[in-house]
C-alpha cells in the first residue's frame, strides 16, 4: 500500500502558498492553500496537520478530509480551512496520477472540453477601464471582471456613484454587446449604498455584482438586494463551507464563488457545487491566486453540470512588483493557454500540472510577505479594502 512520506508548505512570490504530499511510491501530489494576507499562518496549519497524515494511505482522500476539517474540537475558520485546502488538492493530484487520469475523470468524468475563464481589469483603484478592457478583448477574453471603485464611505457621493456607473458604460462600450464583464464590489459598498448603485448599473447589463455586502452583513440584506434587482448577485470568496453557503442560496443567490484554496479544496467545492445545483444557481470560483489553485478549479469546472466561468489572474494587478506571474512555477503553460476565451481540459494526470520543483524551492527561500492592504477615509477612519 502506498503511504504518504512528507508534507511541505512553500511561501512562494507573489503571495502564494504551495502544498506539496510525498509518498514512498514516488507518486508526489501538488496543491495551493493560499490565503490571501495570511500565508504564512496557513503553512503553520499545514505543518500542525501533517503528523496526521504521515504513514497513512494518500487515497482515502474523504477519510482525510473528515478526519483534518473535524478532528478538533474547534473547527473551521479561513486558516484551517485554507490549510486542508492545499493538502486536499495534493491527495486528488495522487489519486490522479496513480490511476493514470485527470482529476475531473475521477469526479464522474468531463460534461464540458473547454472552461470559459475570464481576466481582471481596473485594479483596487480603476482607472482607463476602456483601454483596459479592449487589452483583455485582443489577448482573446471573451469576459472580464473590474472593481467599481476604491475605498467608498457608508452612503457614496452623487459624483462616486456616477464615477461607478461611468466605468460600467466606459467598458460595455469597449466591449460591445458580444462580451461580458462582471463588477466586483469586494465588500467595500454598504447595504445601502449597494441597493442604490446596484440599479444604476442595469442598462450595462454586467454578467454579475460579486460581494455586494461583507459576509458578516448578512443573507438578509442579500435577499434584499436579490429582490430589487435584476442583475445577477455572486457571492462566496468568504465562505468556507457547505454549510455557509446553504443560506446564501436561501437568500436568493445564484453565483456561488467558492475558493478552492480557502473552502477545503476540490473535494468540498465540488460539494458546494452540487448544493447550489439543488438551487438552480451556477459555479463560477473564485481564483485570483496561482497556477496549481487554477488547475484544481479547472477540474472542478470540467465535471460540475452547473458551471458558469472561472476566474483566473494572469496579468492581474496583485502581480506588479510581485517577482512572479501565474504560470512562472509550472512547466507546461501550453496547457492553460486561452483559445477563444476558454481553456481545453489539460491533458497530464491528476491536477494537469507539472511543477517546476526546483523553481518552488528557489523562491520558497525567499518567501514573501504580502499582506491586505490597510486603508483609510479621509478622515482617518478604517475603510474596507
Amino acid at each position: 500500500m502506498v503511504r504518504i512520506s512528507a508534507v511541505e508548505a512553500f511561501l512562494v512570490a507573489p503571495r502564494w502558498m504551495f502544498v506539496k504530499v510525498s509518498t514512498d511510491a514516488g507518486i508526489d501530489g501538488w496543491g495551493e492553500g493560499t490565503l490571501e494576507g495570511h500565508a504564512g499562518v496557513v503553512r503553520a496549519a499545514v505543518d500542525a496537520l501533517a503528523p496526521a497524515l504521515l504513514g497513512t494511505d494518500p487515497l482515502r482522500i474523504e477519510d482525510h478530509w473528515q478526519r483534518l476539517t473535524k478532528g478538533g474540537f474547534y473547527r473551521g475558520g479561513p486558516v484551517l480551512s485554507s490549510a486542508v485546502s492545499g493538502i486536499d488538492q495534493a491527495l486528488w493530484d495522487i489519486a490522479g496520477k496513480a490511476h493514470g487520469a485527470p482529476v475531473h475523470q475521477l469526479l464522474g468524468g468531463p460534461v464540458r472540453d473547454r472552461v470559459r475563464v475570464y481576466g481582471w481589469i481596473g485594479g483596487d483603484r480603476p482607472a482607463d477601464v476602456a483601454a483596459a478592457a479592449r487589452a483583455q478583448r485582443e489577448a482573446g477574453l471573451t469576459a472580464i471582471k473590474m472593481n467599481a471603485s476604491a475605498q467608498l464611505g457608508p452612503l457614496p457621493s452623487a459624483a462616486e456613484t456616477a464615477e461607478i456607473v461611468e466605468r460600467a458604460r466606459l467598458v460595455r462600450d469597449a466591449l460591445g454587446d458580444g462580451l461580458d464583464f462582471a463588477v466586483d464590489f469586494h465588500g467595500r459598498v454598504s447595504a445601502a449604498a449597494a441597493k442604490r448603485l446596484i440599479p444604476e448599473l442595469e442598462p450595462y447589463r454586467p454578467l454579475f455584482v460579486e460581494e455586494p455586502v461583507t459576509p458578516e452583513n448578512g443573507h438578509a440584506n442579500l435577499r434584499r438586494l436579490v429582490e430589487s434587482s435584476a442583475t445577477p448577485i455572486a457571492t462566496g470568496e468568504r465562505l468556507y463551507s457547505r454549510w455557509d453557503f446553504l443560506p446564501v442560496l436561501e437568500a436568493g443567490v445564484r453565483v456561488v464563488q467558492p475558493d478552492v484554496s480557502h473552502a477545503g479544496g476540490i473535494s468540498e467545492v465540488r460539494r458546494i457545487a452540487s448544493l447550489a445545483e439543488t438551487f438552480g444557481a451556477v459555479l463560477a470560483p473564485h481564483c485570483p491566486l496561482g497556477p496549481l489553485a487554477l488547475a484544481a478549479c479547472l477540474q472542478v469546472d470540467l465535471a460540475a453540470p452547473n458551471f458558469l466561468i472561472q476566474e483566473q489572474s494572469l496579468g492581474i494587478h496583485y502581480h506588479d512588483g510581485g517577482g512572479a506571474e501565474l504560470f512562472d512555477y509550472i512547466e507546461n503553460p501550453e496547457h492553460f493557454r486561452f483559445d477563444e476565451g476558454a481553456i481545453t481540459a489539460p491533458p497530464l494526470p491528476g491536477l494537469g500540472v507539472a511543477v517546476d520543483e526546483a523553481a518552488v524551492r528557489r523562491a520558497a527561500s525567499r518567501g514573501h510577505a504580502w499582506r491586505t492592504p490597510l486603508w483609510k477615509h479621509a478622515d482617518g477612519s478604517f475603510a474596507e479594502w
